[in-house]
């Protein structure tokens, strides 16, 4: 076998493609834009790379929402266990969290890239770094943009696993549209998913609160048709507004009934596990001339930014009795009004759509060309969901390349 690969794109999801077609004799380059591989899981690392969960399979599919469908075939080929048994053989040792997340022992994703990176050169793959992919000048020849200037390359197949336009400094920036849109392939609109969301607060909160954590609350919203979404979890108070993995794993929902006017309304409990009964019969013991805060502190153990936000609701004048505190105290009501830029988000929804593919991922408009990755139009929270979906596209667009029966890897 001479065949060789195209893939650009050098972050979990081309990676893993090229580990399956080096594995499987094919001589593979990696073509990145940025001048090293993997700026996107590096960054991702900063505060401890978080790359799956440890959570029950079932549970763990839950979390991708209206992207399971599309999603679960690949997880269920190559899920969490597969991931974590992959990066041990890799030689990262892992461990489990007490929130479930699995993570590097260390935290840091540079060992784990860096091994990576070495087995794959030991392995033949080449790496072309600040190198842009312009488009297609025929088949099978691409065109391309590096410091010696424009020039084309020819593989007997190629594989785009270009990421979403977030982080634009680390990656594309989605810019990667244009040239599939001009074959006629349809994308679904970017939208940003794990995301900060707006809140106007008042110049007092902002100033005293603003990078806050809000810990042990539960979120709620109405998310249509009269349900109600609600998790228990942790949020960050932001000068701007709300962020953090509770929003998150909320986010699509809240993204998807945020009228441009009106918002949409969510409510906090500040005390979960204690019904509003007991928290206002707690309420009603004597003050004896204390203030509503130490009155809060003494009875139910609120202080700092839970009692910030009660003061940001309950304002000056408004009745402050037991049944109105408690009742606010269970179901704080708080309008979010928009998101954070797109460029800011974690990731995004949109991308391309799932009827422009194959059942292995090709191109069906350009046959000989696989996408992968955060390019495909899904979505998932953090905890670990991104990144053991974008490590299972990316392994399987490189076993279709491969010619592996799609019903039997």
């Amino acid at each position: 076998m001479n065949l060789s690969a195209l893939i650009v794109g050098a972050g979990p999801a081309g990676l893993s493609a090229a580990e399956v077609l080096a594995e499987a004799g094919w001589r593979v380059t990696v073509v990145e834009a940025l001048a090293s591989v993997g700026r996107k899981l590096l960054r991702a690392g900063v505060g401890g790379l978080n790359l799956t969960h440890g959570q029950p399979f079932e549970r763990f599919l839950e979390a991708y929402g209206a992207s399971r469908p599309n999603i679960e075939p690949f997880l269920r080929r190559f899920g969490p266990a597969e991931l974590r048994s992959w990066a041990e053989e890799l030689g990262i040792p892992l461990f489990v969290g007490t929130s479930g997340r699995v993570f590097p022992q260390g935290m840091a994703a540079a060992p784990l890239v860096d091994a990576w990176t070495a087995q794959l050169s030991r392995q033949g793959v080449t790496f072309r770094t600040s190198t842009r992919w312009i488009g297609w000048k025929s088949a099978g020849e691409w065109e391309f943009e590096g410091p010696e200037g424009r020039f084309f390359l020819s593989a007997d197949a190629g594989i785009l696993a270009l990421g979403g336009p977030t982080w634009p400094a680390l990656g594309t920036g989605g810019a990667w549209t244009d040239p599939l849109a001009a074959r006629g392939i349809e994308l679904s609109p970017w939208k940003p998913a794990n995301v900060g969301f707006l809140v106007d607060w008042t110049p007092h909160f902002r100033e005293k609160f603003g990078g806050h954590p809000l810990k042990d609350t539960v979120l709620s919203f109405e998310s249509g048709q009269k349900e109600v979404w609600t998790r228990k979890g942790e949020l960050m108070v932001t000068p701007w507004g709300l962020e953090g993995s509770l929003l998150y794993a909320a986010g699509s929902a809240l993204r998807d009934n945020l009228d441009p006017e009106r918002g949409v309304k969510i409510t906090l409990d500040l005390v979960p596990g204690r019904d509003r009964t007991r928290v206002y019969s707690e309420l009603e013991r004597p003050r004896n001339g204390r203030s509503l805060s130490t009155h809060l502190h003494k009875t139910l153990g609120l202080s700092g930014v839970k009692v910030g936000l009660l003061r940001e609701v309950l304002k000056p004048g408004s009745p402050d009795d037991s049944s109105t505190v408690s009742a606010l105290v269970k179901a704080l009501p708080l309008r979010l009004t928009g998101t954070r830029p797109l460029e800011e988000a974690i990731s995004a929804a949109g991308g391309v759509k799932w009827s422009e593919l194959t059942p292995g991922l090709e191109l069906r408009r350009v046959p000989g060309v696989w996408c992968a990755g955060e390019m495909l139009d899904w979505e998932a929270p953090t905890g670990g969901y991104l990144l053991t979906a974008c490590f299972s596209l990316g392994r399987a667009a490189g076993l279709a390349v491969a010619g592996q029966a799609w019903g039997r890897w």
